[in-house]
């Protein structure tokens, strides 16, 4: 395999990440539970907090709440680059 081949595969899906990236940066995730309200993107970026004096566990578990579901959408978008990585892979061996 031509290596100079591979580092353009590899740049390609360097690329790819970045686009899939900056597209998770501009999903947001809306979770309310426990009377907490929080606001996070697909990038795991936390952007608003609303605890109506919730205690520390009821905010604990509404930040984990909104974290899992941004992890669900970054991995439908990595899904996409599934393919990209696994042929990349395939021609290695």
């Amino acid at each position: 395999m031509n290596p100079f081949q591979q580092l353009g595969e590899l740049k390609k899906m360097r690329d790819q990440a970045m686009q899939i990236q900056r597209e998770l940066s501009l999903v947001e995730i809306n979770v309310e539970k426990n009377g907490v309200k929080v606001l996070i993107d697909g990038a795991q970026n936390i952007k608003s907090v609303e605890t109506n004096n919730r205690s520390d566990e009821d905010i604990k578990e509404a930040i984990n709440e909104a974290i899992k579901k941004s992890q669900q959408e970054a991995a439908k978008k990595l899904a996409q680059m599934q393919g990209g990585i696994a042929g990349l892979l395939g021609g290695q061996h």
